[in-house]
């Protein structure tokens, strides 16, 4: 027998072997997928098998020349012996099968039969390999205390009873080691398997967190800038289409209005999909507006025929931290589109205040709408995503109905010193 035997071999790199003839059947049985039934031999395992009985053959030869050549030993019970012990080396085939029975056997066969010696090592080893230590040691510890008994009955004729003793000992703890050694290449085999197959799947699951979270961000731009222009669209051409007799010069502001917002729509778009081939960061493209782009976008409402009062209490946008800035941008941009969408008619006052160290409040109120509001389909994902914005810029989001029969956007955002 070589070191290899019931040793460990190649294993791809999501555990199953490459090699699978390299490997035991018990070993391949774990690391491969699951099978019915009792694993077949692999040719490693005949060639080990093989090797195994032929050592066992060979040991019972030895002892039975000795125990012939043996003149206190009659010759029945030395042909006894050797019928036992070609019986014992017959079941050496079966210790994958039922190493601790097969152990337990050898272990009494072994007090009757020289010959059978051979085979005992074989089972113990096997033991060793395939069951945990409190079987292999509680079998060789019996092993060893029945040592001096079975020299005593039964002596060695080549050599004095204590170097009997102290031998068959040594082989015994001999045995026992190489085999829980191979059992320990085992279960660290088995342990880095499982341990490839969590990171694997540990992996997946982060890549899929990432993807969820990169489709939520993406989603929750593309709503807040697109849903502002096209909200815009909307209301224009509603008006012209309502308006067919409207003067020249307003239906020209509404036009140029109408192509300046898909204008801006259409740059955004572009500048999403830009994002999304090449995996830029969300800081590419165009500036991203921050605070002090507020003025500006309650102009664009302005134009667009909105009542906007705006109340900025900061004195300085610029010193905004520019993704403070950013959400505070985009929770006006989405209060102003949902005034726009279901209070039209109605002043929206925006008010923005606060000072580095205590925060900055945005707040978004319109009050009920002067008359009877058409139905607009909505779906309360631009309030789900501000809110969402907020919490992850550490901040909060409420949103409801006020008492004067309106509803109300407020939003604390943190600003640090």
């Amino acid at each position: 027998m070589s070191g290899g035997l019931d040793g460990s071999g190649a294993v791809g790199s999501r555990g199953l072997p490459t090699r699978r003839w390299l490997l035991p059947s018990a070993l391949v049985a774990e690391l491969g997928p699951e099978q019915a039934g009792r694993p077949r031999r692999t040719a490693r395992d005949w060639v080990v098998d093989f090797g195994c009985f032929v050592i066992a053959v060979v040991v019972g030869m030895l002892a039975a020349d000795a125990l012939t050549n043996d003149p206190n030993t009659p010759h029945s019970l030395a042909v006894l012996d050797q019928l036992i012990g070609a019986l014992a080396c017959a079941a050496v085939w079966l210790r994958r099968r039922w190493p601790l029975g097969l152990a337990i056997a050898m272990l009494s066969i072994g007090l009757l039969s020289n010959t059978a010696g051979g085979a005992g090592m074989v089972a113990l080893f096997t033991l060793a390999v395939h069951r945990p230590f409190k079987y292999v040691g509680t079998l060789a510890a019996i092993s060893l205390a029945m040592l001096p008994v079975f020299f005593w009955l039964r002596p060695d004729p080549d050599l004095p009873y204590f170097a009997s003793v102290v031998i068959t000992a040594l082989l015994t703890v001999t045995l026992v080691g190489w085999g829980m050694f191979v059992r320990s290449k085992r279960q660290l085999m088995l342990s880095l398997r499982d341990r490839a197959r969590r990171a694997e799947t540990e992996a997946a699951l982060r890549a899929e967190q990432a993807q969820r979270l990169a489709r939520e961000d993406i989603a929750r731009e593309m709503h807040d800038v697109l849903a502002h222009r096209l909200t815009l669209l909307s209301v224009h051409a509603g008006a012209l289409e309502f308006r067919p007799d409207a003067p020249r010069e307003e239906v020209a502001r509404a036009a140029g209005v109408i192509r300046e917002s898909a204008h801006e729509a259409l740059q955004d778009l572009r500048e999403i999909i830009g994002v999304l081939r090449t995996g830029d960061s969300d800081d590419a493209g165009r500036p991203q507006p921050t605070l002090a782009a507020l003025d500006g976008l309650v102009s664009e409402s302005r134009s667009a025929g909105m009542k906007v009062a705006l109340d900025n209490r900061v004195t300085d946008p610029a010193a905004v931290p520019a993704s403070v800035g950013r959400t505070a941008y985009r929770i006006a941009q989405e209060g102003l589109t949902n005034a726009r969408k279901h209070a039209p008619g109605a002043e929206v006052t925006v008010s923005v205040s606060g000072a580095a160290g205590g925060g900055l409040t945005v707040v978004v109120h319109n009050p009920a709408p002067p008359g009877e509001v058409p139905h607009v389909p909505g779906s309360g994902q631009g309030l789900i995503g501000l809110t969402e914005r907020a919490t992850l810029a550490g901040g909060r989001l409420a949103h409801g109905g006020s008492g004067d029969g309106g509803f109300e956007v407020r939003a604390w955002l943190p600003w640090g010193v």
